[in-house]
Order: structure tokens, then C-alpha cells, then sequence
């Protein structure tokens, strides 16, 4: 992200891929568009030191994904939590983002946010429930491959509206 803003000049950056629910009424299949993103520890901590700093989509852009996730797919708006480890062995940690509202897991919008708003660009996250914290569901990975179309097709019209 850092290069391709620096080294390209990008000025939108909008990250698809999948990531796991952490509430009920977040089911596999849906998108989530990110409208923040938390985690345990940062890159950017050697930055902000004490601080810990918020890092939130492009509002823009998140209007146009939610205008065009309209009638394609059930689409969820709101924080998400960006880990560092892929298999989270802190049951107490998961707890506390479930009982915060937090929608779902994924490994890289928090530091895409930070870096983009670093640089003054856009920036959002469009994500696919690919598996299920709660319920234990998860796609197999033939179903994966079907079933994600709807999330490019949102960040596309969000990155050309």
C-alpha cells in the first residue's frame, strides 16, 4: 500500500477479500464494508507512541459501496477488528469485540486506513463473511470463488462513482 501510494500516486485504495463474522445477524456471504477498523497492535504504534489512533474509511467511497451494495447482497456498515495473527488464541480479546459490536476479523484495513490517512487518500474496505466466529459456519474454498462477485462489483462502482 505505502508503495503504491508513493511509488504509483495512487489516491484510491479500496482492499476486497474475505473475513470472518463475529456477530449473529452477520451471516456467510454477506459483505461488510468497513467503516472502522481496530486492533491489538499497529505498525504505525511507533508513530502515534501512547495514542491510539482511529483509523476510518473514506466516507465518500463508503457511501457509493453502500449505494451500490443495494438490492445485490446483505450488506452490513461499521468497525471491524484488523489482526496481526491469523489464528487468535485470545478467547477474552474476541469476547469483548463481539460484546462491542464489532462486525467481523480480517488481517489488513487498520494499517491501509492509517497509511491512507497519512498520504490524504481514499481509502475502504469491502469484505465477504467467508467464515463464521460464532455459528462455526465457513465456506469451503470452491464456494469461495463462486460467491465473492458481488463484493468487486461494489468496489468497483465505489471506486468509479
Amino acid at each position: 500500500m505505502n508503495e503504491l501510494i508513493k511509488d504509483y500516486g495512487a489516491q484510491t485504495l479500496i482492499r476486497i477479500g474475505s473475513a470472518g463474522a463475529m456477530q449473529e445477524r452477520v451471516k456467510v456471504r454477506d459483505v461488510v464494508l468497513a467503516q472502522t477498523a481496530s486492533t491489538a497492535g499497529s505498525p504505525s504504534r511507533t508513530i502515534f507512541r501512547e495514542m491510539n489512533f482511529a483509523p476510518c474509511a473514506d466516507f465518500d467511497l463508503l457511501q457509493a459501496a453502500w449505494k451500490a451494495a443495494q438490492g445485490k447482497v446483505a450488506t452490513h456498515v461499521g468497525g471491524i477488528y484488523s489482526s496481526d495473527t491469523f489464528y487468535d488464541e485470545r478467547e477474552d480479546l474476541g469476547a469483548q469485540l463481539m460484546r462491542h459490536g464489532v462486525l467481523c476479523v480480517e488481517m489488513e484495513t487498520a494499517e491501509l486506513y492509517t497509511l491512507a490517512a497519512r498520504y490524504g487518500r481514499r481509502a475502504l474496505a469491502v469484505l465477504t463473511i467467508s467464515d463464521h466466529l460464532v455459528t462455526a459456519e465457513a465456506l469451503p474454498a470452491s464456494e469461495r470463488e463462486g460467491s465473492f462477485g458481488d463484493m468487486v462489483e461494489i468496489a468497483l462502482e465505489a471506486a468509479f462513482s
